[in-house]
């Protein structure tokens, strides 16, 4: 059993751990197939696709974005969202390359 990491959790790993823990959430999952590649969406736009409050998705996009996963910018009083493909690209090579530091037998399918 590897204990190294029970009480100092590795700093690099800070980046892919927040992305994999905005990504448990089933809507904010759902909030991201919302997006076709390099669109935008206003908060008006992705609160009228879900049954849900403004202040809900509002604080999905607020985890999202924290994350790295969605970046956001002000057009006058409109905050438009886009999707960074590359920060859960990291954060999945990043899991990627444990895995295969702990069995390099394994090859590209996992086999």
């Amino acid at each position: 059993m590897k204990t190294d990491f029970i009480d100092d959790f590795p700093a690099q790993w800070l980046p892919a751990a927040a992305v994999y823990a905005a990504l448990g959430d089933v809507m904010r999952q759902k909030i991201l197939l919302l997006f076709d590649p390099d669109e935008e969406l206003s908060i008006k736009q992705i609160v009228e696709s879900f049954p849900l409050s403004r202040t809900a998705i509002v604080h999905h996009l607020t985890v999202l974005e924290r994350a790295g996963i969605l970046a956001s910018r002000r057009v006058g009083k409109e905050s438009l969202y886009s999707v960074k493909p590359q920060t859960v690209l990291s954060a999945l090579n990043d899991l990627r390359e444990y895995i295969f530091a702990l069995y390099p037998h394994l090859d590209e399918k996992g086999e």
